[in-house]
């Protein structure tokens, strides 16, 4: 906790999350930028945002979300790359482990969309409501 910035150890129990799930997704793909490069990626870590992330993953209602949390959180906890491969922008993907990747993607964003068709399907949760006296 310490290793946070102090704007953020010390948040009022009042403060509110970002509603809007677009601009959380952006702001978390923003930070995984930032983590292109091996000093990125260690200034992103000293911040302290694994913990922020970590709770970001276990509150967020959201899948896609949700999965943008999961892939900043491999490329802070992951191993280094090799040497000549540090800036993970410039690194040449082989055609066919690209093809495989984008099903990959495909599938998954698939696995998304039904996942909020269901929830938007799903019944209202039962209430207990007050009988008139």
């Amino acid at each position: 906790m310490e290793r946070l910035p102090v704007d953020l150890q010390y948040l009022p129990p009042d403060k509110q999350r970002e509603p809007d799930a677009d601009i959380r997704k952006m702001l978390v793909e923003a930070i995984m930028l930032l983590t292109a490069t091996a000093p990125g990626r260690q200034q992103v870590r000293d911040q302290g945002a694994y913990l922020i992330l970590r709770e970001l993953h276990s509150w967020e209602p959201e899948p896609d979300v949700r999965t943008a949390c999961e892939k900043l959180i491999q490329v802070l906890i992951g191993d280094e790359p090799e040497r000549g491969m540090e800036n993970l922008l410039e690194v040449q993907v082989p055609e066919d482990v690209e093809q495989q990747l984008q099903q990959l993607d495909c599938r998954e964003q698939e696995q998304l969309e039904q996942e909020q068709l269901e929830r938007e399907l799903a019944p209202e949760p039962w209430v207990e409501r007050a009988t008139p006296t």
